[in-house]
Order: C-alpha cells, then structure tokens, then sequence
C-alpha cells in the first residue's frame, strides 16, 4: 500500500507511575482490530515503528509506539531499567490507551521486555510478536557480564556533525524506506551545534546490557498463557535459529519465521512485517 514518505503523527506523554511519564506516538482511530503496542530495542526509538504502525492503522489496528526509559522522547526517564519496571511501565501504557488486551510487539531487547511484560501482565496480553529479539541470552554469548559489556559498548558517536550520521546511514541502510532513515536518525538528539549525542546515555546502555545479560529468555517464555510469534532474522539452521527453537518449543504456544533481513527488519521490510503481524492477529480472535 502506498503511504506518505514522511508521515508522522506526533508524540503524545503517557504516565506510567507517579511522577514517571513516557514519550508515546499514538495511532488510534477506534479501530475494531486488536491493537498493538510496539517496543524498540536497545537505544533505538518508537519511530523505527512508524512504516509498521501507519499500515497497521490502514489495515484496521490502532497502536501506539513507546520510547522506553531513557530511549528518544524519554531520555530523561531514570530508573533501575529491571524487567520488573519495564513490564509495569508497558502495562500502564496499555491500560491507559486501550480497553482491551492487545498485542505486544517488541524488537531485539525489546522483544525479551514484551515477553516479560506479557508473563507479568497476562490478562492485558493477547499475543506476543518478538521481532528478531526475545529469544536472545546474552549469558551464553558472553561467558561473563565484563565481556558483555565490552562487546556491546556502543560507538563513541556524541559530536559527529549530524551531516555525517546522515551519509553514514545512507550508506548503511540502501535499502531502507524513507520512514526507516527517520527512525534511524531518532535516535539521536540534534544540537544547537549541529552535532548529534545518543538520546540513550552509556550509563544506561550498560545498565541495560547488565539486565539482558542476566535475563533467561526462555524461562519467561514457559510461563507465557498467549500465543507468541517470533519472526528471526537469519537461517534456523545456525545458533541464532538454536535460541530461536528453543524459545519456541519453551512456550506453550510458540511460533517462529525466519527472514532474510535486517535485525532491525520493521524498518527495512514494515509491509513485510505488518502482514506477518496482522496475520497473526487475526488467529487469535
């Protein structure tokens, strides 16, 4: 379907504890389909959902995509960044925009919270839809949290001219839609000096890279009561479609896709991953 190159709504604020608020970017418009809720990961932003987000409202789901603590809009949200604290703050969004269970989408690091969330908050829950992430476990891949933190230390890129990210980007991501380039570039505040500084400090980065490396995937996934869609990027015959199977066959109502993408595929392909989502919704009418 063809949608305006940059089409944005705007971000809304939603309270999630007292004195706590998030940046959200709401599309609703009394939609009858289950609505969606949709989760980046780690220091990403809810505007790598927006190709996604504006198909789902055509395709009759509203949604609404949240900027996590310390992510985007709500960089300045602190907290303990606990996958206790992320699932009440994902419930708190979901009880007040929608009146009904929805389906809780996450990428990446985001798809391990939207998992805990849903074994948490199980009645707000309908689906589960882990996009190249939920599955993952970071203390196989890193034998000790020291390693972990030195492999996933993002780049020093606080002060490069935002016109460099810019043809960075282009050179990365060739086959991105323009949506996907915007959402990218959300990822980093601009400022006055025409510099770029991540909205995620890396304090917080490995903070959250503590939480992950601790966090068993597939415990949670056991414990899941709503069925749950992994679409992977990859080949299932690898280690990564290891991790994948084995969060499959842990939760009681498991499913997986593999896809020749990006790992953040939801930018890259949203009519491939909006299809795959809304598919899956329909079934659990």
């Amino acid at each position: 379907m063809a949608l305006p190159q940059s089409h944005f709504d705007g971000y809304a604020t939603t309270t999630v504890a007292p004195g706590v608020s998030l940046a959200t970017i709401p599309r609703l418009a009394g939609s009858d389909g289950i609505p969606f809720v949709l989760v980046h990961g780690l220091a990403s932003n809810a505007r790598l959902w927006d190709g996604v987000a504006e198909r789902l409202l055509s395709a009759g789901h509203d949604s609404v995509a949240v900027d996590q603590r310390g992510h985007g809009r709500s960089a300045g949200v602190e907290g303990d960044f606990e996958f206790s604290s992320l699932s009440a703050d994902l419930a708190a969004v979901i009880e007040a925009t929608f009146d009904r269970p929805v389906v809780l989408a996450g990428q990446s690091w985001g798809g391990n919270v939207v998992v805990e969330a849903a074994r948490r908050h199980p009645d707000l829950v309908a689906g589960v839809v882990c996009v190249d992430g939920g599955f993952l476990k970071l203390g196989e891949a890193f034998p000790t949290l020291e390693e972990a933190l030195t492999a996933l230390r993002p780049p020093p890129l606080a002060g490069t001219p935002l016109g460099v990210i810019k043809e960075r980007m282009s050179g990365h991501f060739v086959d991105f839609p323009p949506e996907g380039i915007e959402g990218q570039l959300a990822n980093f505040e601009v400022l006055g000096d025409g510099t770029v500084r991540p909205w995620l400090s890396l304090d917080k980065h490995l903070t959250i890279v503590e939480r992950l490396w601790a966090h068993d995937p597939f415990l949670a996934a056991a414990e899941l009561t709503m069925p749950a869609l992994v679409l992977a990027v990859g080949q299932a015959d690898s280690p990564r479609g290891d991790l994948v199977q084995r969060f499959v066959d842990a939760a009681p109502d498991g499913r997986a896709v593999f896809l020749d993408a990006h790992h953040d595929v939801h930018a890259q392909k949203p009519g491939l991953v909006t299809d795959l989502m809304t598919t899956f919704a329909g079934g659990l009418r």
